[in-house]
């Protein structure tokens, strides 16, 4: 009988890619992955709860969530010069009150926004909505993150980089931590060790099939975009980088945590390298 995973990813275009190929029967072997495709901020809020074995999630959210479940060092999302883009229309300026419809309290765009504007009036809103709430002068401005900030309308500009905030609070151009998942700690090790080693071979297949799979997803409707932004989009967010963490990339997410702890969001600093499945259990038992 097959073991069953509960898995949570988001239905944007990376997640999608960097999964599918399990969903399609290429990898997997004899897991039975259930997995659910929602909105990063339920997926950050159904994580803090322990309710999935293997969630994707915001990398902000992690270290509120770390004694319960370890970090994965597959399917990550980093921004490298780009990233989330705060976007207001041409013709409004911006008071330092102003209103904003950002995509989720616990997204790392959110941490950073919050960080940058502590006097802006923040609402939340699934990020399929908030270009529209923009137009429609619900809100002043909002962050747009996905495939959003490839294509929004002409009457829109860009206010400010999420990037670049970042960038001045590291003092560095460390990558931007965006994405990554995680899995609950009360699972058996040796199996979350195989859990980690299948998510990373699907990340893997993938990219070799980038082509394959890109038009498999496109015809079953499972992509919001058109080929040619899927393959931009692709290139941004679900490439080599992707596979497993590299050492820039945890020294990004120190920063990442420190800049946390230090605005006082975090109880505690955390070290990404604590935060692993420690992989090396897996040779000793054959010792």
């Amino acid at each position: 009988m097959k073991k069953i995973i509960n898995l949570g990813h988001s239905p944007d275009a990376d997640d999608i890619f960097m999964y599918y190929a399990i969903a399609f029967g290429w990898v997997g072997g004899d897991i039975n992955f259930h997995n659910q495709a929602l909105d990063i901020q339920t997926l950050n809020k159904m994580a803090l709860e322990n309710l999935l074995d293997i969630s994707a999630i915001s990398f902000a959210t992690y270290p509120l969530l770390f004694k319960e479940q370890a970090l994965l060092r597959t399917g990550v999302s980093f921004g490298n010069g780009y990233g989330p883009k705060l976007v207001k229309k041409r013709t409004k300026t911006l008071k330092k009150n102003f209103k904003v419809a950002l995509s989720g309290e616990h997204t790392t765009n959110a941490l950073l926004f919050k960080i940058a504007y502590p006097e802006a009036r923040i609402i939340y809103k699934n990020f399929l909505e908030i270009e529209k709430a923009i137009l429609e002068d619900e809100v002043d401005a909002g962050v747009l993150i996905h495939e959003s900030i490839l294509n929004f309308d002409e009457s829109l500009e860009v206010e400010r980089e999420i990037w670049d905030i970042w960038c001045e609070l590291n003092k560095e151009e460390l990558p931007l931590p965006l994405g990554g998942m995680c899995i609950l700690r009360s699972i058996p090790l040796s199996l979350a060790i195989r859990l980690e080693d299948i998510l990373t071979k699907a990340v893997e297949v993938a990219l070799k099939n980038k082509p394959l799979l890109s038009k498999m997803l496109l015809e079953r409707n499972l992509i919001r975009v058109d080929a040619k932004i899927l393959n931009h989009y692709l290139n941004l967010y679900a490439n080599e980088d992707s596979k497993t963490l590299s050492s820039i990339q945890i020294k990004a997410l120190d920063s990442l945590f420190k800049i946390g702890y230090e605005k006082g969001i975090y109880p505690q600093i955390i070290h990404t390298q604590d935060c692993f499945i420690p992989k090396e259990y897996a040779s000793l038992r054959t010792i």
